[in-house]
């Protein structure tokens, strides 16, 4: 069975730093499209970082961009989320997930284009 599996969540003061992985299962994942969401509580869930199968070409929410930098492993079925200068708004449940595109250089940003989820990982981040 596919699985994402994340992990490098935890409580960190503001202005901190925390890096979030995200391992999956298989190796075609290599193709894949990947991304993290993340969804606070009584909130939707929200796009917050994406990167394409080739690793080239990112994707960031406004709300992150120049503090979070995602990337992937040499392997390509890894995915990272480097956050620094966390803030307190920055509290979810991030979720790693992979979506199909059948192109190298495309990066997917919505929930709907994805295909596969990981539990997700909590990041609270205190004041």
């Amino acid at each position: 069975q596919v699985q994402l599996v994340e992990s490098g969540g935890g409580l960190v003061q503001a202005g901190g730093s925390l890096r979030l992985s995200c391992a999956a299962s298989e190796r075609t994942f290599s193709t894949y499209a990947m991304g993290w969401f993340r969804q606070a509580p009584g909130k939707e869930r929200e796009f917050v970082a994406a990167i394409s199968w080739s690793g080239g070409n990112t994707s960031y929410a406004d709300s992150v961009k120049g503090r979070f930098t995602i990337s992937r492993g040499a392997a390509k079925n890894t995915v990272y989320l480097q956050m620094n200068s966390l803030k307190p708004e920055d509290t979810a449940v991030y979720y790693c997930a992979a979506g199909r595109t059948g192109r190298p250089t495309r990066v997917v940003v919505t929930t709907s284009g994805m295909d596969y989820w990981g539990k997700g990982t909590l990041v609270t981040v205190s004041s």
